[in-house]
């Protein structure tokens, strides 16, 4: 089944989520708050390389939202890069951060990300682990899908790694030759991992490549979960619904 478009989607008549048969979620900014980190450590990173490279005007919350939110590494760099006229070499994925090619600006973003998420630590939303063992608890099939290669670790940091028996990340999406969102190919082969059909599944996501990759893949029910990204972005990106927190589809349940 898919939920229909233009259904009221007051928080008193969001879609049961019993109607569906299992639950994709996103990694950063669904399950957990990593994206604040995510995006330092992009401002970080691109901060330094315009500087470097001599670029005119600063890196922004615009270019997160537009480039990089839920893109992969590399694709994302290549991306922003491109969109300042900035062309350089794909290099490979072992190359060291200090290489000036995609790979090595992409990883030398991993290295900041590393550095602050070892300083800081990181906690699940509290409605998103409400919901996520609620679900555990009826026996639903859950995976997560997530353009970060670091996912695994993320989940494992946050405590969350043994809700989800099937992880699509980064290293995955590589290895299979998935494309990244807003293609659904992700999305598609976590539903196949955790045994059902697209349509008969929901996706939980907060950024707008994420959402239209949920509906590129025939989803069920696709869910805005707005961060940042704006309702009506969501929305324009293919949401049947938006909601601010997982804990909306919990009822009075907290």
């Amino acid at each position: 089944m898919e939920y229909p478009l233009d259904a009221h989607d007051s928080a008193s008549a969001l879609p049961p989520l019993e109607n569906f048969r299992g639950v994709l979620f996103d990694l950063d900014g669904v399950l957990t708050p990593t994206a604040d980190i995510h995006m330092l450590a992009w401002r970080t990173l691109f901060t330094e390389v315009f500087v470097e490279k001599g670029v005119d005007g600063p890196y922004t919350d615009d270019d997160y939202y537009r480039y990089l939110d839920g893109k992969t590494r590399y694709e994302g760099v290549a991306g922003l890069l491109a969109s300042r006229g900035i062309e350089l070499p794909w290099g490979s994925a072992d190359d060291p951060s200090s290489a000036d090619t995609v790979s090595g600006v992409g990883n030398r973003k991993n290295d900041v990300f590393t550095r602050v998420l070892t300083e800081q630590g990181i906690a699940p939303y509290p409605g998103s682990l409400a919901l996520v063992r609620r679900l555990h608890g009826e026996g639903v099939p859950m995976g997560v899908v997530s353009s970060s290669k670091n996912a695994r670790w993320v989940l494992t940091a946050a405590g969350l790694l043994d809700f989800f028996p099937v992880i699509v990340d980064g290293v995955v999406a590589a290895e299979e030759h998935l494309a990244s969102k807003p293609a659904g190919d992700m999305f598609v082969h976590g539903a196949r991992g955790i045994g059902v059909e697209p349509a008969e599944a929901v996706v939980f996501e907060d950024a707008i490549s994420g959402v239209a990759a949920g509906r590129a893949g025939g989803f069920g029910l696709v869910v805005g979960v707005d961060r940042g990204a704006g309702e009506s972005a969501l929305r324009q990106s293919g949401a049947h619904v938006v909601v601010d927190d997982l804990a909306a589809f919990l009822g009075g349940e907290r």
